[in-house]
């Protein structure tokens, strides 16, 4: 497993794909008893155990397919051991599960019953369609107030995009940001001040880590070691604390859908739509490949549904 991990390194995948890839790997190696080295095993044993995760597991689509990303890494990137074509594994059943979405009432009665960091973070999430892990990864560099832009940098799926910076919270984000400056500086003063870099921007620029710039907009409280470096470093927010705050805003807005942070995505890119925004433009303020992603939006369009009348009450 370390040498997995030394190569995930090597090819610089995120963390989150690292303790991701590992988890898998650690789960296959123990679904044949933990003793059998994999170089041993092969393509019958990779069908297997992912026929074993669709049929007694019923894991979702999606999570059969990261497991057989970490198995085919594995072989090809740190075994060198070609498995060949044709794994044909009981497939998981691929669901078109529509999305949750919230009315613009609903939005603004959340809101208001949320404070601090965390509305600010929430009003991110709707007014810019941002994901969770895009909101509290955000830096001061990719923040434009003379444009009114945000730069999403290294997204789920890995193009960049550029996202719209709502008038409305202009003013709180820069004291957000000046607040984040400020604690870079006592840090910086503390004989700290590093920041987490990706790739080999850490090798290439050895002072970069220091600079404003690079510094997260939401930073964490305390200081803590990183997993990779072992450094003393600021890390961002936990996205847990939104997730609970959130959670708490519902309760008290008394909306009972099973709404979370991805459900402002949800609703941004829905009331785009309603209010007449082309679906090419909000494809790429989303940043979907394929437009039949988008599409998935227009079935819970309220504007569409309010227009049909049930034929009951047309009797």
């Amino acid at each position: 497993m370390d040498q997995v991990r030394e190569v995930l390194r090597y090819y610089h995948y995120a963390y989150r794909t690292e303790q991701s890839y590992s988890s898998w790997i650690l789960q296959y190696i123990k679904f044949y008893g933990g003793k059998t080295d994999p170089k041993d095993m092969g393509k019958n044993e990779v069908d297997r155990f992912l026929s074993h995760l669709a049929e007694k597991k019923n894991v979702a689509a999606a999570t059969q397919k990261q497991a057989l990303n970490a198995l085919i890494f594995l072989y090809k990137k740190v075994l060198d051991v070609d498995l060949g074509g044709g794994i044909a594994p009981t497939r998981s059943k691929r669901r078109m599960n529509l999305p949750t979405v919230l009315t613009q009432k609903e939005v603004s009665r959340l809101l208001g019953k949320m404070k601090g960091k965390h509305a600010l973070m929430a009003k991110l999430l709707y007014g810019g369609g941002l994901r969770l892990l895009e909101c509290v990864r955000l830096r001061v560099k990719d923040v434009d107030f003379g444009q009114g832009r945000i730069f999403i940098r290294n997204p789920k799926g890995g193009k960049d995009r550029t996202v719209i910076l709502p008038d409305s919270i202009q003013h709180e984000l820069q004291e957000q940001i000046d607040y984040a400056i400020a604690l870079h500086k006592e840090d910086i003063l503390e004989g700290f001040g590093e920041v987490y870099l990706p790739g080999a921007l850490s090798r290439k620029y050895p002072n970069l880590s220091k600079e404003t710039g690079w510094e997260y907009v939401f930073p964490a409280k305390k200081l803590s070691k990183d997993p990779r470096s072992g450094k003393i470093m600021r890390h961002h927010v936990l996205e847990s604390g939104l997730q609970k705050a959130i959670k708490q805003g519902l309760n008290r807005a008394k909306i009972d859908k099973k709404a979370g942070c991805h459900t402002f995505r949800h609703s941004f890119a829905t009331h785009l739509l309603e209010n007449g925004t082309n679906i090419r433009v909000v494809q790429k303020l989303m940043g979907h490949a394929d437009v039949k992603t988008t599409e998935i939006y227009t079935h819970v369009m309220k504007k569409d549904i309010d227009s049909v009348k049930s034929p009951l009450d047309l009797l």
